[in-house]
């Protein structure tokens, strides 16, 4: 596990300490959390963006295609 030395604004060291005593964990369990959740969720982006770039337009269309026509289900409808 690695230190790291972070300067923060006192308005957002105060947001942080509030929420870890709320949710009941450390300053350094909620900082982790945080940066892992960012982390993920950049990560899924670029994943997402790269299967984007490799997609067949033209194999979507045929897929499609095989969707029935039907009105939607009560409910689906706006």
């Amino acid at each position: 596990m690695s230190a790291l030395s972070l300067r923060l604004p006192d308005s957002i060291h105060r947001h942080i300490k509030e929420i870890a005593k709320r949710e009941g964990v450390s300053i350094n369990q909620f900082i982790s959390s945080a940066v892992s959740e960012k982390v993920s969720a950049l990560l899924t982006e670029d994943y997402l963006n790269e299967r984007a770039r490799r997609a067949d337009r033209g194999a979507l269309k045929e897929i499609l295609k095989k969707v029935p026509d039907r009105d939607p289900q009560p409910g689906d409808k706006l």
